[in-house]
Parts: structure tokens; C-alpha cells; sequence
């Protein structure tokens, strides 16, 4: 990597889970360092509930955030793609570097449930960081 700002984008189906939760990690965790995006092939109406939870219980607030469809202008600034279960339906683009995340989907879950998918995706989260000599700062 360069000493310009990297730019993560990630994506999943509905944009309402594992790809919320990445990007809250990866705000969280590498602040202003990390330019994030995420998007989804087929947006939900609403960031899903226990995702929200699980976060809020280790400080990362994606209350606030909207499921909204990935868009060709956040695949061009991405310096890396993390797709999250969707498939053929995610976009490719020849040239930009794919890393594929293949975790449990956590609609439908509880809490309890979400709670292992959310600290899988927090080390798979650290790990990029390294991999981009983004020390993290929480």
C-alpha cells in the first residue's frame, strides 16, 4: 500500500448485517485512517437488530446506519472488495484485489447468535488492518 488513504468497501446481499458490522469494526478501529464503504445487491429496509445490539455491546454504533445498494463509483475508489455471501450477485471488477469472507449470515438470528459472527468478522477485520499497515487505534 501507498501512503494514501485505503479504501475498504464491503459487501453482502442485503447490507443490513456482516457488511454493517465489518465497516462498524473498521471505522471503530482504524478511525480516519481507512476510508469505508459497504453496500448490498439487494438493500434491506433496515439494519438488522441484533447485528445493532451485538456491536453496541463492544462501543461500535451502527444504529445510525442504512442498508443502501453498492454503487460503481464506490468500486472504483475501493482499494479492496470484501464480499460476505453474495455471491455471483457481487460485483467484479478485473484488477481490484477480492477478499472473500465466508461467515454465517445473521438475519433472522438473535443476539446470541450474532455474537460469534460479530468476532469473527472483528479478527478477520484486524487482519486486513495488518495486511494495509493500518496499526488500530481502539
Amino acid at each position: 500500500m501507498t501512503d494514501a488513504v485505503p479504501t475498504v468497501l464491503f459487501l453482502c446481499v442485503h447490507n443490513a448485517g456482516r457488511s454493517q458490522m465489518a465497516a462498524g469494526w473498521l471505522r471503530h478501529l482504524a478511525g480516519d485512517r481507512v476510508r469505508v464503504l459497504s453496500g448490498g445487491s439487494e438493500p434491506g429496509d433496515a439494519v438488522n437488530p441484533a447485528a445493532v445490539a451485538a456491536m453496541a455491546e463492544v462501543g461500535v454504533d451502527i444504529a445510525g446506519r442504512r442498508p443502501q445498494r453498492w454503487s460503481d463509483a464506490d468500486l472504483d475508489l475501493a482499494d479492496v472488495v470484501v464480499t460476505m455471501g453474495c455471491g455471483d450477485t457481487c460485483p467484479y471488477i478485473p484488477g481490484k484485489r477480492y477478499v472473500d469472507w465466508p461467515l454465517d449470515d445473521p438475519a433472522g438470528q438473535g443476539v446470541d447468535a450474532v455474537r460469534p459472527i460479530r468476532d469473527a468478522i472483528e479478527g478477520r477485520v484486524r487482519g486486513l488492518m495488518g495486511e494495509l499497515g493500518v496499526a488500530p487505534g481502539a
